[in-house]
């Protein structure tokens, strides 16, 4: 897979994240997803299809993801 350029996005953060960092968001014009570590933005992104993100997200509404 091509290396993507993730330069000139929007990153997102929720605004409860603290100092120590968080992870943040960034929705891609071919409506991919993709998602960092804001302690280290240099290392490359996770990118996610849209219908993998959608489906971790219903997971994470059901709770699939709760411990």
């Amino acid at each position: 897979m091509e290396r993507l350029e993730l330069t000139d996005i929007r990153w997102f953060k929720s605004s409860s994240s603290d100092t120590n960092g968080c992870v943040e968001v960034a929705f891609l014009p071919d409506g991919a997803v993709a998602l960092r570590d804001s302690k280290n933005p240099h290392r490359p992104a996770h990118v996610y299809t849209a219908h993998e993100w959608a489906c971790f997200l219903d997971g994470a509404k059901r709770g699939e993801f709760d411990r």
